[in-house]
């Protein structure tokens, strides 16, 4: 005999199920003795003053848009640091009792250990299965999942749109740290761009940031009429150094993270930082009601924005097509 259930309609079965479960996970968090506690792990490493709080705030007020009250069912504990911190900093929270684990950029790979069984949601720039933190990026596989900025058609687009700019100029210097995760389908888009718009790549490979200086000098000797900086965490980090080179060059530069703008180069087309930590949030808010991260996908950008810095481009004698100018989202300085 088939059950009160079984006999309701594929759809209506499936709401009534969803109300079901949204009702017992509410009731669950009424019956907490406190809060849930959420670990978050900054990293103190990014370019741009604004980077930690504005991701923080993001995340926070995607949890409250769904429904969650800090203070009641939730408790955020805020560490920041470098990767070498990262996995103390994380026993740190664990020790708090810490419940699911938020890590920003390198911070993951001390906090995918030291988290233990804990969920933990990352964001990486690169491919997290070349960086050994997931099987695949369809189903993870273990107790980490969450967002990785790497896309070959990010890539392709920042080839497009400094082409774009440079008004006829097609010889592009890339600077790229050769060990970051994913740096491959990076250079394969870069390259296929250039060759589909007749343009000439220039590769200079980084694994340090002193490596820098033997690139500057081989660009100066060289020539360039644009500079593409690949975006990782070696890249943000430098973006002040590659800023002040460009600059003394009048060499117009475009990356993938608006940091890289604020710290004084020209563009940016990438991942829009609220747009990410709220997709952070969203995958947080679905640990927390009883998800799997093993059978949450690793998410992509969904929004992104093109970045012009207008005082360098005042410095550097750069006037953007009118036709660009209009596709601009956001402008600094």
């Amino acid at each position: 005999m088939r059950t009160c259930l079984e006999r309701l309609p594929i759809g209506r079965r499936a709401a009534l199920v969803s109300l079901t479960s949204l009702a017992f996970a509410r009731i669950a968090r009424a019956q907490r003795s406190r809060p849930v506690r959420i670990g978050w792990l900054g990293w103190n490493g990014a370019a741009g003053t604004s980077a930690s709080a504005l991701a923080l705030e993001a995340f926070r007020a995607e949890l409250i848009a769904r429904g969650w009250h800090f203070g009641r069912d939730l408790e955020l504990l805020v560490r920041e640091g470098g990767r070498p911190q990262s996995d103390a900093l994380t026993a740190e929270l664990v020790a708090l009792d810490a419940q699911l684990i938020v890590a920003i950029g390198p911070m993951v790979f001390g906090a995918r250990t030291a988290a233990g069984t804990r969920p933990l949601v990352f964001c990486i720039n690169g491919d997290p299965v070349e960086a050994g933190l997931v099987s695949s990026l369809s189903r993870p596989g273990g107790t980490l999942t969450g967002v990785s900025a790497l896309s070959a058609d990010l890539a392709g687009k920042r080839v497009e749109l400094l082409c774009e700019a440079l008004r006829g100029g097609r010889r592009l210097a890339v600077v790229a740290n050769e060990i970051h995760p994913g740096v491959g389908v990076e250079r394969d888009a870069t390259h296929a761009a250039a060759r589909r718009l007749g343009a000439t790549i220039a590769w200079h490979p980084l694994k340090r940031a002193d490596d820098l200086n033997g690139a500057f000098a081989a660009i100066t000797r060289d020539g360039a009429d644009g500079l593409i900086a690949i975006p990782d965490n070696l890249i943000n980090q430098q973006a002040g150094r590659i800023a002040e080179f460009a600059a003394a060059q009048r060499l117009p530069t475009m990356s993938g993270w608006a940091e890289f703008v604020e710290a004084g180069n020209l563009m940016s087309y990438g991942p829009d930082p609220r747009g990410y930590f709220r997709q952070m949030a969203g995958i947080a808010d679905r640990l927390l009601r009883g998800a799997r991260p093993a059978e949450l996908a690793i998410e992509q950008p969904r929004d992104v924005e093109f970045v012009v810095n207008s005082r360098t481009a005042r410095t550097i004698g750069m006037v953007l097509p009118p036709a660009l100018q209009l596709r601009v989202d956001r402008r600094i300085g």
